[in-house]
């Protein structure tokens, strides 16, 4: 299938990736897979049109994809924009949220676009930590260490996922995080000493850093909240059957039973805004 997205691109593709809960399931039937398609850049992708200029103006544009019985979604990033969202260069959590969890490098045009997607996403995990420093103790486990840096982000954005979403992202792979926490505190630039399970960090956080780490999630908070309205509004210029896939989405992670009507199907800008407040009344989104 990441084959098949690439073609799609011709020249202009550089790497997909894939990510997400699939990574998780043996069983695929029913489910949306999750890729991230890297371009060289967006009019080599798209040519000088609205496509072209909606990725750039507010990265990344996403596209439904069907291959081989299977169903997937598929977000285009730039080779640029992937290294600097996957960065402490940017506020917005979207990205260096998502690869600092289990991702699979599937498709390469070359070496160098391989080496290019590996170095973008080893800047996510240090980018997620030195977020999230401030909100955490001083001493943890390890899992809490992770868990405590993820369920920040799914605060940062809005999200159809239960509040155990972040717990259950660890308890998928729990070695993993304890292979490369060491590392990615060192990459970070945060002293701490690993005994066991436990995280000690070497320089405690008094009142005044952790106040100003508290600022900054609020208001990655209102941005990223805010992002994810405008989002849902371009891709309904983008995304065929987007007001679809969002009510699916919805449904699967929060035990909800939208239903979509004709009416929202035909002005799916209006048909999101619509259904928001009494989302949010009922907690399926946050």
């Amino acid at each position: 299938m990441a084959a098949a997205i690439a073609t799609e691109y011709g020249e202009a593709s550089r790497s997909v990736l894939f990510y997400g809960s699939c990574l998780r399931e043996t069983r695929l039937d029913g489910l949306m897979l999750d890729f991230y398609l890297i371009v060289s850049d967006y009019p080599a992708a798209f040519g000088k049109g609205w496509l072209a200029f909606a990725n750039r103006l507010l990265p990344p544009n996403v596209f439904p994809f069907q291959h081989d019985g299977l169903v997937a979604k598929y977000a285009v990033l730039s080779e640029a924009d992937f290294a600097r969202l996957a960065s402490t260069a940017t506020r917005n959590v979207s990205v260096w949220a998502r690869f600092a969890q289990p991702a699979r490098l599937v498709w390469a045009a070359d070496g160098a676009a391989a080496d290019g997607a590996v170095a973008a996403i080893a800047g996510a995990a240090p980018a997620l930590l030195t977020a999230a420093r401030p909100m955490l103790d001083d001493v943890l486990s390890i899992e809490a260490l992770w868990e405590g840096a993820f369920g920040l982000t799914y605060s940062a954005e809005l999200r159809a996922e239960r509040r155990a979403r972040a717990g259950s992202v660890i308890a998928a792979d729990p070695e993993r995080y304890r292979r490369f926490t060491a590392a990615s505190l060192a990459a970070a630039g945060l002293a701490a000493t690993l005994e066991g399970n436990q995280v000690r960090f070497e320089d405690a956080l008094g009142h005044r850093a952790r106040a100003a780490g508290a600022a900054a999630w609020r208001r990655r908070r209102r941005e990223g909240k805010l992002l994810t309205l405008a989002r849902l509004a371009k891709a309904s210029t983008t995304y065929a059957g987007g007001i679809d896939y969002l009510a699916w989405k919805i449904n699967r992670h929060a035990d909800t039973a939208i239903a979509i009507r004709p009416w929202q199907r035909r002005w799916p800008i209006l048909g999101a805004i619509s259904l928001l407040p009494r989302l949010l009344l009922r907690g399926a989104v946050r």
